[in-house]
């Protein structure tokens, strides 16, 4: 099979994903070359740790057969649509016969027996699993670090983190080291880290990409989903992988027929740039101008503002109790290997009472009918992602956090309020890049926010904002 000339100083890992699918199918490149030199990229840059298990051997084995694929194909535009690409999957996802560990010494040497639903659905759509991506332990916290791999860099920085819980993720896809990754989001973790790491990251409506290893269907507030460099790219990976299932309680009946936009004029904007807490200047200024933009482009902008800091407390119940029941069990024999933060988790997860989980299921239906007045009057709400830049590499994740040089409280309530509330109401929301700080570059996220099965609008609209703050949307 033909391929690309390398000493035309063809970068591989830098093309886009429906670059490389594009190319794979015209022939121009080989699915081997393209698996070789993502593989030898997460080599180069094994100092960033944003792998736990590399799968050299099985993405060799799958690039030949797609090699052969293409090799065969009477019509290119018959095969599958991500066939030859790599992806990374984050090991708190289910991959059939790959090691998942959860991050976690308990799962060190767990083997799936089945692929989780969007593993399948990619698999089925011809990309090639290149490797599991780092998390903390079982998701539970907001720093990249767990026990059993040690801490995941930044790749723009090393100094500040990169985000969490998709860690490995974010930064596998930022470093070139495979142009999509799927991620998790429980309270953020797609978002978060994407921000933190300049790329695009979607966690779509509660049911619209199958998460059926949660333990909890019903009141379900984790989500599987894509991350990518562009937003073209995370929309690829999301219309391989998307689509109800009849086994989610989610998932019953049919899909609305979708919107879609093709302008910013006319676009209904729901301005969201505070949420109860102090904002860093930066980002605000940043996401002012991003903003303006869309205003000066059409679009209608009112603004808004939601106390969404004061559901940390509601957060926290449903969270550590889902944790304390679900890991508690391994707690008397794992103790002394696991994540203290974990340990100190799950403890406060005991202590809550069943009262205590009901006033939360209250205040998260109270948070989901003020988003949807909100989205009455609104097509889309635009927000920060994080209300500072990406936190010091060593912050504390129990402890306070700063923000323009003022302590200003614990680590979701003051650095991520923006995210965590849409995982307790199921609207879809998307972050991408937003700008930078002066001076430092680092990246501030850009958060978008949709109507329930608005996937496909958000990403219309993300993928306009893009190309007006200069990015090809593809």
């Amino acid at each position: 099979m033909p391929r690309t000339d390398t000493s035309s100083g063809t970068d591989l890992t830098a093309m886009t994903a429906r670059d490389l699918a594009a190319a794979i199918r015209s022939r121009a490149v080989s699915p081997v070359e393209v698996t070789e030199a993502v593989l030898a990229r997460i080599e180069a840059r094994a100092d960033l740790n944003a792998f736990i298990t590399v799968t050299a051997q099985e993405a060799r084995a799958e690039a030949r057969a797609a090699e052969a694929m293409v090799m065969a194909a009477d019509d290119p535009a018959s095969l599958p649509p991500l066939l030859g690409v790599p992806y990374s999957v984050k090991d708190l996802t289910a991959t059939r016969g790959v090691r998942t560990t959860m991050g976690s010494a308990i799962f060190a040497d767990n083997l799936p027996a089945e692929d989780a639903v969007a593993v399948a659905r990619a698999r089925a759509a011809g990309a090639i699993l290149i490797g599991k991506t780092t998390t903390p332990e079982f998701g539970h916290k907001q720093a990249a670090d767990a026990p059993i791999f040690g801490r995941t860099l930044n790749p723009i920085d090393p100094t500040v983190t990169c985000g969490a819980s998709s860690s490995g993720a974010a930064v596998a896809v930022a470093a070139g080291m495979g142009p999509i990754a799927l991620g998790t989001d429980g309270g953020g973790s797609i978002r978060i880290p994407a921000a933190c790491c300049g790329i695009v990251g979607l966690k779509a409506t509660l049911g619209r990409i199958p998460h059926l290893a949660l333990p909890d269907l019903f009141s379900a507030n984790s989500f599987v989903g894509p991350m990518a460099r562009d937003v073209a790219d995370t929309r690829l990976l999301f219309d391989a992988i998307s689509g109800l299932d009849a086994r989610d309680p989610w998932g019953q009946g049919a899909l609305p027929a979708e919107r879609r936009v093709t302008t910013l004029e006319g676009l209904k904007v729901a301005y969201l740039p505070r949420c109860g807490t102090r904002v860093d200047p930066r980002v605000l200024a940043a996401t002012d101008a991003v903003v303006a933009r869309m205003a000066q482009a059409g679009a209608h902008v009112h603004e808004i503002e939601i106390d969404f800091a004061a559901e940390e407390r509601h957060f926290l119940v449903v969270l550590q109790s889902g944790l304390a029941a679900r890991i508690g069990p391994h707690l008397a024999r794992f103790r002394d290997r696991m994540d203290p933060s974990l340990v100190m988790t799950i403890e406060k997860g005991m202590a809550h009472s069943a009262v205590d989980l009901q006033a939360a299921a209250a205040a998260r239906t109270a948070i989901f009918t003020r988003i949807q007045a909100e989205l009455s009057r609104a097509d889309v709400i635009i927000s920060p992602t994080l209300t500072a830049p990406p936190l010091p590499v060593d912050q504390d994740p129990n402890g306070i956090v700063t923000i323009a040089g003022e302590p200003v409280g614990t680590i979701r309530g003051a650095w991520y309020p923006y995210t965590f509330p849409l995982n307790l109401t199921g609207h879809p929301a998307l972050s991408m890049p937003g700008g930078t700080t002066p001076g430092d570059h680092l990246p501030i996220g850009l958060q978008i926010i949709g109507r329930w099965h608005d996937d496909r609008f958000i990403l219309d609209v993300a993928g306009l904002v893009e190309t007006l703050n200069g990015g090809d949307a593809g």
